[in-house]
């Protein structure tokens, strides 16, 4: 059996891609804008150029082409689903996720949101009146800022797009729309990484500084992106894991595990939210509540010294215990179950959320049913202020008190965002309805 040091194991944490997500209003040009990073990048392979020259017959390729790769996408010329492409400079590999624009699909831009380090929230200048004192932004724009700062995403870049459509003042009108996104994000607690002046479609300050904007002496898009810290839950403290898959392998003869000879052992799976296991490790099982020691840990099918935060385990325990997908292994006294926790209710569905309706939610990977048990308030896109609700239609956000039909680990989402965040599922029509982050249990 191989083994690996720590150091080895935790090298993976120490040159994490930066996943990023691109968010804005509908047609603000964010599918371009991945399509001119890629294409600026040569991340593009060579039958896939050769397509988009052929369609584009003798016209500028339509680099949205490169994500929008559904369809109805292509023919509607939308973003619907969520697309994810790679790339790599010399200095920084990419995930990049292009989540759509329009209202109805904003549910797919949460989820592209929930695991990513950063968002690029692009505004079409083309769309406000940038003229005016302060720039009033559009509402899917503060409303994806929003949630990608309620999601805790730890780093947002405002990229101001298609200052090349304005022939003269793009000075002018770059300070404008800077003053006002930069009033907004004061106001709604965002913190700013960079207001960026681009034009995906000309190329201009996406990787290369712009020959037109001689007044802009910042940085490019793509060297702000370079520069942004990969998020990382807390290696430190106590351990939580939730159990997502039970692997069941035969140890034959002569071979030999921490665990034992000539037998089956089980291998719990999952990527550990916070803290670290080693061997030796005394953990606790939920909802069970039985304890065990940790044989052996594995990694990438390498038993290993340890795991920490942020890493895909496999626990194998030094005895027998009951564990499924949906199980949680934790340090000792460290899960505080609850059946009842106030949280922030992102809703998605076009059915509203009311008060006493019972829902399907998932904590990690476990099912139960739940309903909300009152609605404090609606915070008001625009305002930024709460306002008294006693329902939250589509794409509003909310203060709720939710009930659990069974108590879960739930934690403060600040602190951990697997800990703290859940999925709400409408039983009937079994449609992704709403995305809860705990405040307080």
């Amino acid at each position: 059996m191989t083994n690996v040091t720590h150091n080895e194991a935790s090298n993976e944490l120490a040159h994490k891609a930066l996943r990023f997500l691109t968010a804005g209003s509908v047609d603000d040009g964010k599918s371009t804008l991945i399509g001119r990073l890629l294409f600026d990048s040569r991340a593009i392979l060579a039958d896939q150029l050769d397509a988009l020259e052929k369609r584009a017959a003798g016209a500028p390729i339509d680099l949205s082409l490169l994500t929008d790769g559904l369809e109805a996408e292509r023919e509607q010329g939308i973003t619907i689903d969520v697309a994810y492409r790679y790339f790599a400079t010399k200095t920084r590999k990419f995930i990049i996720a292009d989540a759509p624009g329009h209202e109805q699909y904003t549910r797919n831009m949460v989820t592209a949101a929930a695991g990513s380090d950063a968002a690029v929230v692009l505004v079409d200048i083309t769309k406000i009146d940038w003229k005016a004192s302060p720039v009033p932004l559009l509402a899917q724009t503060r409303r994806h800022s929003l949630l990608a700062q309620l999601l805790r995403v730890p780093s947002i870049v405002f990229a101001i797009n298609k200052l090349d459509a304005i022939e003269q003042d793009t000075e002018t009108a770059f300070n404008n729309v800077k003053a006002s996104l930069e009033a907004f994000a004061q106001q709604a607690g965002i913190t700013s990484k960079g207001v960026v002046p681009v034009s995906a479609l000309r190329g201009d300050n996406v990787t290369t500084p712009s020959a037109n904007w001689t007044w802009y002496k910042g940085p490019t898009l793509l060297q702000v992106l370079e520069e942004l810290p990969a998020s990382d839950e807390r290696h430190d403290g106590a351990l939580l894991h939730p159990v997502q898959y039970v692997t069941r392998d035969s140890v034959g003869e002569g071979e030999a595990t921490a665990s034992g000879t000539g037998h089956q052992y089980r291998a719990f799976w999952g990527r550990i939210a916070h803290g670290n296991v080693k061997t030796g490790d005394e953990v606790q099982i939920f909802p069970s509540g039985q304890t065990a020691i940790v044989a052996e840990v594995r990694h990438s099918a390498l038993v290993v010294e340890s795991c920490e935060a942020g890493q895909s385990a496999g626990i194998v325990l030094d005895r027998q215990v009951d564990i499924s997908r949906g199980d949680w292994i934790a340090s000792p006294g460290s899960i505080k179950p609850t059946d009842s926790f106030t949280a922030t209710l992102a809703w998605l569905d076009t059915e509203p959320a009311v008060v006493g309706r019972k829902y399907w939610v998932r904590h990690g990977n476990r099912w139960v049913q739940a309903r909300i048990t009152s609605i404090d308030n609606r915070l008001d896109i625009h305002t930024l202020e709460d306002q008294d609700a006693h329902e939250l239609a589509v794409n509003e956000i909310g203060s709720v008190q939710i009930q659990t039909q069974q108590p879960l680990p739930v934690e403060p989402y600040v602190d951990n965002r697997v800990g703290g965040a859940l999925i709400v599922v409408d039983p009937t029509t079994n449609r992704t309805s709403g995305a809860l982050l705990v405040k307080a249990a």
